[in-house]
């Protein structure tokens, strides 16, 4: 055998390598319309991804959940059907009532890079494994904007006007707190809000950040609005196939945490300069912004961990995610509990 047809079959083999390599593909779906900020954010990912790999990872991301429904998402990535869930926690507290204190944990915290410390350096990424890897799933990371602002067609200046608040209100746990300070949540679809806010059906309701409250149209109609947030602040995930991450080599696994870092700190940034600009513009609308008090937040997150404390009677795993959230806002000195 000469030596020019070994060294030709061994660059055909360092070839059909790094082909190989080349071609590795991650299947994700994200509830995510492309067009959203949160979506954008999520297109800078997949590019990131493929130019820090150098083309070895790429990624076929499905938006809108155009795959399967948002809810299935995370089971279709356990199942094969796909690799990996971008979408919310949230959509799985009917597996274990655990999976809400790893999207909302309503009250929490303030502001989105407390709860990325909690979860970078309060042991949160390590206790939201232990609950994915029981289901087939990696967590990798998580991503947020800030809080959501309610919004009113009347005065929402503290704690006194929940009472007898009528609201657009998501089910669970939310819909417990405020019904405990006084407010009437009603649980209705996102695209009734406006028809029930003009009807009078409602006096408000708790729709998203306030940008985005702009962007939709919200305070056509009702005139007030409270920020900084206070009550809600959703953060979905990137969470993996337990088999497809471990297939993962560890440059693979380094190249997906940077950029869920570079995302997450995008979207605290564009979301800041966002609700900037809607907080500079909007009371030349008309509408009135309401702050919180220290003391009307600290009533709320009071009346919030009451119900956390409830929830963590529904399985072992809620109430090891409630005993750290709230060991962790002690050490941050945002509870005394």
């Amino acid at each position: 055998m000469s030596f020019k047809f070994v060294a030709t079959a061994s660059a055909l083999a360092l070839a059909a390598n790094i082909a190989s390599a080349e071609t590795r593909t991650l299947r994700i779906q994200t509830h995510q319309a492309p067009e959203s900020v949160s979506g954008k954010m999520v297109q800078d990912f997949v590019e990131q991804v493929n130019a820090m790999s150098g083309g070895a990872l790429q990624i076929e991301m499905y938006y809108s959940s155009a795959v399967v429904a948002s809810a299935e998402t995370f089971s279709a990535a356990a199942d094969g059907i796909l690799d990996c869930d971008m979408t919310n926690g949230s959509y799985q507290t009917g597996k274990n009532a655990a999976f809400q204190f790893v999207s909302d944990t309503m009250g929490g915290y303030n502001t989105p890079l407390e709860w990325h410390a909690w979860v970078k350096f309060g042991g949160g990424k390590d206790i939201i494994n232990q609950l994915y890897e029981q289901n087939g799933m990696h967590f990798v990371g998580t991503y947020l904007g800030g809080q959501e602002s309610l919004n009113s067609t009347r005065p929402l200046a503290g704690i006194e006007d929940l009472k007898g608040f009528k609201f657009r209100s998501p089910p669970g746990m939310e819909s417990e707190i405020f019904s405990a300070l006084g407010a009437t949540p009603i649980v209705m679809d996102f695209t009734e809000i406006f028809t029930s806010l003009e009807t009078g059906i409602i006096d408000g309701a708790d729709a998203s950040t306030l940008a985005n409250n702009v962007g939709l149209g919200i305070y056509d109609i009702a005139k007030h609005t409270t920020f900084p947030g206070f009550h809600s602040m959703s953060a979905d995930h990137l969470a993996c196939s337990t088999d497809v991450w471990n297939s993962l080599d560890d440059q693979q696994k380094a190249i997906i945490n940077s950029a869920m870092d570079s995302l997450a700190l995008k979207l605290m940034a564009m979301t800041l300069v966002n609700n900037g600009e809607a907080l500079a513009a909007l009371p030349e609308k008309g509408v009135t912004i309401y702050d919180w008090s220290p003391e009307d937040r600290a009533t709320f997150r009071k009346a919030a961990i009451g119900r956390w404390d409830e929830w963590a009677t529904r399985s072992p795993e809620a109430a090891g995610l409630v005993e750290s959230h709230k060991a962790f806002l002690k050490r941050i000195g945002l509870s005394e509990n």
